[in-house]
């Protein structure tokens, strides 16, 4: 996890890092080390210099570099801001050329990264004072030379350029996420949290005087502690200062032994208003919740989708993201956290199947060598059986088991490095993230969450289809012939293909699934596997435990079959074939399909004047005559109940719900022929009709917001009906066997929208009692 802990500048851990909009991170001192100005604004700097960690001939003066980055960047101490500056390691005659390209329409640019540096970063330094000036002169040119002027600032990973705003290196946010990280992984290897921190002292850290004066205020914003001076001087209560809130500096550090307090002392977020309080030993090391930049002291309480930040109440009062889509702080976090857990699961199985697969893969190196030194020394005794007209044949073969075992082995020492890079860069990330999950700041989390949530997404996708696979066997497929006639000697070659019947096939359970009434089964070819496949034979059994069936044969590794019967558990097992025979049977997988089902109306199935909409589950017809629409299930098993809402029902029509063959009429009434079974009603009674013949006439019809449900107990063989949950006359139909698909008529009078995936119901009213 270190390697994520690191600032791509500096190659050290991270020391308050700030986010780019690229969302990477950086050291906000490093940060100032590599903002530079775009050609607009190239006058303001002197020439260009490289700087390196290496050496400290043109470093600046410790507390001039110092000043001038804590009062541009609002956050470094002295240690901090020049611990980056460094002197010249090149010198002057290898200066880097800046190639800088900035597009003023988006804000970003790009350009080539310098090798000279240690992460091939331009690092340049702070404008240097003209002669005779002071210190805090300088402070003010380096100061205005990065937020006046135009600047921006290239990310050493990506290598996208941003433009800076008036607000300069203050308007990225601080990951106070990563910091807080950072300072358990210091404390948990035994490290000071503040050992490559600011130095946090109550003195003033602008000041010229040694020893500095007593800090007399701390801004909350700039992060800077003040003498009274310096803070008329460098930080006046007007301009973009006058937000800005002023509060007593806090106290001089903990003796050292309080800096090996436990880890969990120091990781404790402050409960207050988010400011630090000036009393209390911990107050300094407490964390501390962000509030507002723009409101002080106002917590933030939503989060602004399309801005990708959290906001305030007052800002959503302002209008500031009134067209934008602003959800609840929590939940968002939770949900970005539940994605973030979700993407981790992922991760971790390939790792775990990773760790697996090195071991398999330094097992076959075991294996190719002991198999190679056999097929060697089966070689040599056959050859030196032969006459003395194989010898010059028989170091050519030699040579090609040497090639052979040489290239198995470079290709397995190939995949076993890259699959242990991929590895190791998973396993970080994946503890980097475990950490960040820990984290209760639900504001710091959401800044990096999306970027988290990218990545480890794409260290998944990195495992791609056959990733964890060897690429060549441990087996040496070679088999001399020594019974060839001596005339055919410079004709012997090995034989490559062994003639064998197709492996065993091996079920992907991870991507066997049912849907509905449908199940998806997926097999592969097991590894090191040589012997040809022509296809595969899969067989499913009729779901009740029956004679197996075969329901598929082709070349393809993944098939669906539809139509199966609801609620019930089916057995499947597939088998490969090939010129050389049949192969063995897999294991028997066993699929429970959906015990209730959900369907639409089927477009392709309706009268081309029923009119479909809401995703096919609402119906309409264009013509005043009757015309029939079937559902997408066909039911042949089992008891299944579905409601129709009626929407619209004007001029007293007569629709007719039931249940129909697929090759029912869809011109006329539903019933109207032998291949439906309905029930027609209008706004006072219903009917059951089937063969054109009416029976069983009930009062009570339908309207407006009516609902009509359906039970088809294909167990029991009836078919009944409910209007509004009350029972609509006897059993309709009864001795209902066969196949059978919902169905509806209708004429434009009519609309009803269809409900499904509902349980059988157990409570519904007594049926009502029906008239001649």
């Amino acid at each position: 996890m270190e390697e994520e802990l690191k600032c791509p500048v500096c190659g050290s851990l991270f020391r308050e890092p700030i986010i780019l909009p690229c969302s990477h991170n950086v050291c906000l001192p490093c940060a100032r080390t590599i903002a530079v100005q775009t050609p607009d604004g190239e006058q303001h700097l002197s020439p260009p210099l490289l700087l390196s960690r290496g050496g400290a001939a043109a470093a600046p003066p410790p507390d001039q570099d110092t000043a001038a980055g804590a009062a541009c960047g609002g956050g470094a101490s002295a240690n901090a801001a020049g611990g980056l500056g460094g002197g010249a390691a090149g010198g002057g005659d290898h200066a880097d050329k800046l190639s800088l390209y900035s597009e003023t329409d988006s804000g970003y640019g790009s350009y080539t990264p310098s090798l000279k540096s240690p992460n091939g970063v331009r690092v340049l330094p702070m404008v240097p004072a003209p002669p005779g000036s002071s210190a805090a002169a300088a402070r003010g040119a380096a100061c205005s030379s990065l937020s006046s002027s135009s600047s921006s600032i290239t990310c050493p990973q990506c290598h996208r350029s941003a433009s800076l705003d008036h607000r300069g290196l203050r308007g990225f946010q601080r990951n106070r996420l990563l910091e807080a990280i950072v300072q358990r992984y210091q404390q948990g290897r035994g490290t000071a949290p503040g050992a490559s921190a600011a130095v946090a002292v109550a003195v003033c850290q602008l000041c010229d005087r040694t020893p500095p004066e007593p800090a007399a205020a701390l801004c909350e914003q700039c992060d800077v502690l003040y003498c009274a001076a310096c803070q008329l001087k460098c930080h006046p209560s007007r301009g973009p200062f006058a937000k800005h809130r002023l509060v007593q500096p806090p106290p001089p550090p903990a003796p050292p032994e309080a800096a090996a307090a436990p880890p969990s002392a120091a990781a404790t977020p402050s409960t207050g208003s988010g400011c630090k309080s000036p009393g209390g030993t911990g107050a300094s090391a407490a964390r501390k919740f962000p509030t507002c930049p723009e409101h002080d002291m106002e917590n933030y309480s939503m989060y602004c989708v399309s801005c990708r930040s959290p906001v305030c109440y007052l800002c959503l009062e302002e209008g500031r993201h009134g067209k934008h889509e602003v959800k609840p702080l929590g939940a968002t976090w939770k949900q970005h956290k539940a994605q973030l857990s979700q993407a981790l699961n992922g991760v971790s199985d390939k790792a775990k199947e990773a760790k697996e697969f090195l071991v398999q893969l330094k097992n076959i190196l075991q294996q190719i060598q002991e198999n190679g030194l056999d097929y060697e020394a089966c070689l040599v005794a056959q050859c030196d059986a032969l006459v003395e007209a194989l010898t010059r044949q028989k170091a050519k073969l030699l040579t090609k088991v040497t090639k052979e075992r040489e290239h198995k082995l470079k290709m397995v020492w190939d995949q076993i490095n890259h699959c242990t890079l991929k590895l190791r860069q998973s396993t970080g990330l994946m503890e980097y993230c475990l950490e960040v999950m820990k984290e209760n700041d639900p504001s710091g989390f959401l800044q990096i969450s999306d970027a988290l949530i990218k990545r480890v997404q794409l260290s998944q996708e990195q495992w791609v289809k056959g990733a964890l696979e060897p690429k060549v066997s441990a087996e040496f497929d070679l088999t001399l012939d020594s019974e060839p006639l001596l005339q055919a000697i410079h004709q012997l070659d090995f034989i490559q293909m062994k003639c064998r019947v197709p492996p065993v096939p091996l079920l992907q359970l991870e991507k066997c699934c049912t849907r509905n009434n449908s199940v998806t089964l997926a097999w592969r070819t097991p590894p090191f596997t040589h012997s040809p496949v022509d296809g595969y034979i899969l067989e499913l059994d009729d779901g009740d435990g029956g004679q197996f069936r075969e329901v598929y044969v082709g070349k393809e590794t993944l098939c669906t079959i539809d139509g199966l019967h609801f609620n019930s558990t089916y057995n499947a097992r597939v088998k490969a074939f090939s010129t050389a025979g049949l192969g063995p049977y897999s294991k028997t997988v066993v699929l429970q399909t959906s015990d209730v089902a959900w369907f639409t109306f089927d477009p392709n199935s309706g009268h081309r004047d029923i009119i479909l909409s809401n995703d096919n589950q609402t119906a309409t017809c264009s013509s005043y005559d009757d015309r029939v629409v079937l559902g997408t299930a066909a039911f042949s098993k089992g008891a299944h109940y579905w409601e129709l809402h009626v929407d619209r029902y004007d001029n007293h029509p007569d629709p007719a719900f039931g249940v129909a063959r697929a090759s029912v009429a869809k011109d006329m009434m539903l019933g109207k022929d032998d291949r439906a079974w309905a029930m027609y009603v209008d706004n006072h009674r219903s009917w059951f009709m089937h063969c054109n013949s009416h029976t069983n006439r009930t009062e009570g019809g339908v309207c407006k917001g009516a609902t009509v449900g359906v039970l088809l107990d294909l167990n029991k063989h009836t078919l009944t009906f409910f209007i509004n949950g009350q029972q609509q006359g006897p059993t309709a139909f009864s001795h209902v066997d066969g196949v059978f698909m919902p169905a509806l008529s209708l004429n434009r009078n009519v609309q009803v929208t269809l409900h499904t995936g509902l349980e059988v119901p157990t409570n519904l009213g007594r049926p009502k009692l029906s008239g001649n």
